[in-house]
């Protein structure tokens, strides 16, 4: 009896090991779906010991992902691409958010204190920072300001993270910020300046904001971690979109936002599945914005 119990053992240990993992993403919504992943116990569920990292700005995601600092990182759509069109060798392995009118509205271009924008023009010769040059929410606002008859060129852009938002806004660092809820609601709680525009409510597109990215290395050489990382943020996705308790809980935790806040505004819708025609929309963008010096070829950026 000792000795079937203790092959038992043996032969149960390897099926109850952990995987370790670390997931590295920005100060918001857009990788929920791992944040609960982490706060429900679903990755432990699955076999993995994940960790989530903070990262400042999007656009080192690629950069720590290639170090090793992070084997799956959250990049922007438009940090993803242009990633691999200066040859980096990464793949996307999961969805994580995609733009609908719920996060579209979450999205702005805010104003300080003293600044007046009443129309797109109004941009013209201010600072603006946004959280990664090319980055999401750098690209989307270039588009509204195309779209709009402004010249991008007449408008001072800055890189600012994040979590120093609220700060550099306060002092007058720059004159408006392109950011995102819970970012938002935490800079018009403190009187810091008013929402000059909703650009991307304007813009009314579905396309990914945030998918899940590895080296196309790490991925081939580890399909049972990324078939396990799959599984878990497709069964955290419907706890994202459904249940905001839970939801904001595990956000709160991650962007060190108080959860008055964080509530305050639904998170980014969460889809697992990311599909190769949907990135096609944002290489239009960024071939028009000159961000890509090559023709990159769809069916390879996704892991299969």
């Amino acid at each position: 009896m000792a000795t079937a119990a203790f092959a038992a053992m043996v032969i149960a240990g390897p099926a109850h090991a952990q995987t370790k993992l670390q997931i590295g993403c920005t100060a918001t919504t857009d990788c929920a779906s791992a944040m609960v992943a982490v706060d429900e116990g679903i990755f432990k569920k699955h076999g993995l010991d994940a960790e989530m990292i903070l990262i400042g700005i999007n656009s080192n995601i690629p950069a720590a992902i290639l170090s090793g600092s992070i084997q799956i990182g959250g990049p922007t759509s438009t940090v993803f691409l242009q990633a691999a069109d200066g040859g980096l060798d990464l793949v996307a392995v999961a969805g994580a958010t995609i733009m609908n009118p719920s996060s579209n509205a979450n999205i702005t271009a805010f104003v300080r204190n003293g600044i007046t924008i009443k129309e797109p023009k109004d941009f013209v010769g201010k600072k603006v920072g946004a959280p990664g040059l090319g980055a999401f929410l750098h690209v989307l606002f270039v588009k509204w300001l195309v779209e709009k008859g402004v010249d991008p060129k007449s408008v001072n852009f800055v890189e600012v993270t994040f979590p120093t938002m609220p700060d550099i806004i306060k002092s007058g660092g720059v004159d408006a910020v392109l950011t995102a809820e819970p970012t938002v609601s935490r800079m018009l709680a403190a009187g810091s300046g008013t929402i000059g525009a909703r650009y991307a409510s304007e813009l009314e597109r579905t396309e990914p904001i945030i998918f899940y990215a590895s080296s196309r290395e790490w991925a081939e050489k580890n399909p049972e971690t990324v078939k396990k990382f799959r599984a878990a943020i497709a069964e955290a996705a419907p706890i994202v979109n459904n249940d905001k308790e839970k939801a904001s809980a595990a956000i709160a935790k991650f962007t060190k936002q108080t959860i008055e806040l964080v509530k305050a505004s639904p998170p980014n819708k969460s889809e697992p599945v990311l599909k190769a025609e949907q990135l096609a929309w944002w290489i239009d963008i960024m071939s028009s914005q000159k961000m890509l010096q090559t023709k990159l070829d769809l069916n390879k950026l996704i892991l299969k």
